[in-house]
């Protein structure tokens, strides 16, 4: 049945071309008739594209727009880092979300790729209305003075980033590296049996990395003159030195191999990879860094006894909020730092005598009475 219809399709097709041939006015017609109503349909669809609430997303965002005084816009941009790195970026990226849940901001982030993107990447969140930019890194500090005086109206915030002089839209945020670094060094002497211990860091291009390392060595060695020490930097640049956790991993398995049994590894995902390989190692133990890492690494809870902290989630959300009140100190903030819990380990491994001990240490480090020795 469907090629009977098929051939009577065409009979008729070609009785209505012999009449359009022959020019009469009844085969013009439906011509005429077919070719306005193709007219018709063919303009119908435009206005249904026209008509698309495809315009409505925009007038949200226009609602949410960081140059409207009513919106608290923060954004945040990495060194040569990245945010998820369950350490020092991620540390400051938390204050930048606890200023959304707490506040209201509107935020965002950007990665740098490459250091000479620093100033383009600052430009992105100023030209687009943002109120207070926050840049994480000692290496940005150059490009963030430099936006603070070309864009007077936001309010930079500058992590472990050192002022010589005061500017009045610009804080930098420091933490007692050296300190922290002391107390984690004392707490790996008191830990050892083999008289050795670790350390695995990002590169000494970052004073803060530095600072770490020099209070770790004299602290162990305020406990412990003759402890053997084993302290390696990566030896990339700034582009790979915190990114690099086959290296960690791999440099902390060496220092093992030569008799470490604790190691602290400082340097962003590279310091992360030491932890979880030392995590495998029967009765050796490891110590994070700037963040309580016994909550973003748990890989790394078989040997995990603590973390040098730097409180950097409240420093940030403290002066997010001071700039937003218009009472940001201008200059340097100085934020605190110290040994996370022990957790698992406390009153067992960390016995609550070594507890004492670094409690001791510790005030004798903010009294002054005990020096770390770090000399920037």
């Amino acid at each position: 049945m469907r090629k009977t219809s098929l051939w009577l399709t065409l009979l008729l097709l070609f009785a209505m071309l012999l009449a359009a041939c022959g020019g009469t006015s009844g085969g013009d017609e439906p011509e005429a008739e077919t070719e306005t109503t193709e007219a018709a349909e063919e303009p119908a669809e435009e206005p249904m594209e026209e008509e698309a609430p495809a315009e409505e997303p925009m007038e949200e965002e226009a609602a949410s727009d960081c140059a409207s005084p009513d919106v608290l816009c923060v954004g945040l941009i990495t060194d040569v880092g990245e945010i998820d790195d369950k350490s020092f970026n991620q540390s400051a990226w938390e204050g930048v979300v606890r200023a959304e849940a707490e506040l209201g901001a509107k935020i965002d982030y950007i990665e740098t790729q490459d250091a000479k993107d620093y100033a383009t990447n600052i430009g992105l969140f100023a030209n687009n209305g943002y109120d207070i930019i926050v840049t994480v890194g000692f290496a940005m500090g150059d490009a963030t003075l430099e936006a603070a005086a070309q864009y007077p109206d936001i309010h930079f915030i500058g992590v472990d980033q050192f002022q010589g002089f005061e500017t009045a839209n610009f804080t930098g945020i420091l933490f007692p590296e050296d300190k922290a670094g002391f107390l984690a060094g004392a707490l790996a002497a008191m830990l050892t049996e083999s008289g050795t211990v670790a350390a695995v860091l990002g590169t000494d291009l970052i004073p803060p990395v530095v600072a770490f390392k020099e209070g770790y060595e004299n602290g162990a060695r305020y406990i412990n003159p003759d402890i053997n020490l084993i302290s390696t930097y990566h030896p990339g640049g700034l582009d790979v030195a915190f990114t690099d956790p086959e290296w960690g991993a791999s440099t902390a398995r060496q220092a093992v191999d030569q008799g470490a049994d604790v190691v602290f590894g400082a340097g962003g995902k590279t310091g992360n990879g030491a932890l979880i390989e030392v995590a495998g190692v029967s009765g050796a133990y490891c110590i994070g860094v700037d963040t309580d890492q016994w909550e973003t690494v748990p890989e790394a809870h078989p040997c995990l006894v603590s973390s040098a902290v730097k409180l950097i989630t409240d420093a940030v959300f403290d002066m997010i909020k001071a700039a937003n009140e218009g009472t940001a100190p201008e200059g340097n903030h100085f934020g605190d730092g110290g040994l996370a819990p022990f957790h698992d380990f406390a009153g067992t491994v960390v016995t609550d005598e070594m507890q004492a001990r670094l409690a001791e240490i510790d005030a004798g480090l903010k009294d002054g009475s005990i020096p770390t020795g770090y000399n920037p």
